[in-house]
């Protein structure tokens, strides 16, 4: 460990710390605290969800409360201010904790009011970012790929891959509230390993496209619907160096994005049918697990979840078996999606690729189309109500 700032020995001040011992405490310490807090909650009325072992639900009546927590960070919401005070009181009374009244900062993310509802935002996230990478004076980009240029191997190794690997992962966490950053992101982080200029020159373009969307975040809008919708698309054979396909999902609770994914598939593609196939059994299955946690609150609509792909043949796929003799080669668990949509739970209906939302988490766009696809998926700059 390195001498703590302010406390450098002016003798040795190239020498490290010895740890006697962890600086954390145990490695069981996490686990036994979780399980103090969930014996609590359980005894204070609460349920715990089976979907999400975060997520405590409380009811009564026709109030009700949702708890979700994270390490030592507690988010409660509910529909009866006077009985989230209550329950609030119970806690204190245990535990030391400071009630932050309504969340405005939380674990890095910022709720801003809109005109019509809320703004999920990282700008400060990413202006610590830009000051990390040394790029706060930078140029803004239009996208954060570019469409011409293609990522291939090469021997120039970057002399720094862990400034590269550290800004890499602090992006990761930056798609928490920006999907329009999911594919680039993705691709930056498939290179880890052994980063090379041209990755590096990558990272920075990225970077640049931050930099010219500070303000934008996610927003969150009340919806008369609580019905589920989801979109699916694959780029086959996408990757010049392995012919993967990239895979990509987008999937909505009324008008909100709530679910996505960009990422490469397993194995290789025979085919763009197989491709889209593949990546309906990734958004089939964060649906499956939706729709779950869903009905064990109470705010399922009872319609079936809607598919929506932008490949006749992965749609033909899902909904007649006559086609699985042309699949043979395809592993078993991609044949879900048809027990699925025999079962009543989904369906899977053809969408041109015009209005496809999820292609923008599976290929490098045009400014005009990225920008028309990040609308659509609520991705607003931050316009305070008047």
């Amino acid at each position: 460990m390195k001498q703590p700032p302010g406390y450098e020995d002016p003798a040795h001040p190239d020498h490290v710390c010895h740890l006697q011992r962890s600086l954390y405490g145990l490695k069981q310490a996490p686990r036994a605290w979780f399980k103090r807090l969930h014996d609590f909650l359980l005894s204070a009325g609460f349920s715990a969800s089976k979907t999400d072992v975060s997520l405590f639900h409380y009811s009564a009546h026709t109030s009700r409360v949702f708890l979700l927590v994270y390490v030592d960070d507690i988010i409660m919401i509910g529909n009866d201010a006077t009985l989230v005070d209550s329950l609030l009181q119970r806690l204190s009374s245990t535990f030391k904790i400071r009630d932050l009244g309504t969340p405005s900062f939380f674990l890095g993310i910022e709720t801003l009011t809109v005109s019509d509802g809320i703004l999920l935002s990282q700008r400060r996230y990413m202006e610590d970012i830009l000051h990390r990478a040394g790029m706060t004076d930078c140029k803004p980009l239009a996208t954060p790929a570019a469409i011409t240029q293609t990522v291939s191997p090469t021997t120039t190794l970057f002399d720094n891959p862990t400034q590269y690997r550290r800004l890499a992962g602090a992006l990761q966490y930056l798609t928490i509230t920006r999907p329009d950053l999911s594919y680039a992101v993705n691709r930056l982080c498939q290179f880890m390993h052994a980063p090379t200029k041209e990755h590096w020159g990558l990272l920075k373009r990225v970077l640049r496209y931050v930099k010219g969307t500070l303000d934008y975040g996610l927003r969150l809008t009340k919806s008369i619907s609580y019905d589920v919708h989801a979109y699916s698309d694959s780029d086959w054979a996408g990757c010049p160096n392995d012919r993967k396909s990239t895979s990509g999902y987008a999937v909505f609770l009324g008008t909100n994005l709530i679910s996505w994914v960009s990422r490469k598939q397993r194995t290789v593609a025979r085919s763009s049918t197989e491709a889209e196939y593949k990546g309906l059994a990734d958004v089939a299955a964060e649906v499956t697990w939706v729709v779950s946690l869903l009905r064990e609150l109470g705010l399922h609509s009872g319609a079936p979840a809607t598919l929506w792909c932008d490949n006749l043949g992965a749609t033909y796929l899902a909904a007649n078996p006559v086609f699985h003799a042309r699949t043979k080669h395809v592993e078993i668990d991609f044949h879900f999606v048809h027990d699925k949509v025999a079962s009543g739970e989904f369906l899977v209906n053809f969408v041109s690729t015009k209005d496809q939302l999820a292609d923008i988490f599976t290929k490098p766009l045009p400014a005009i189309r990225f920008a028309t696809l990040r609308d659509k998926l609520n991705v607003m700059p931050h316009t305070p109500c008047a």
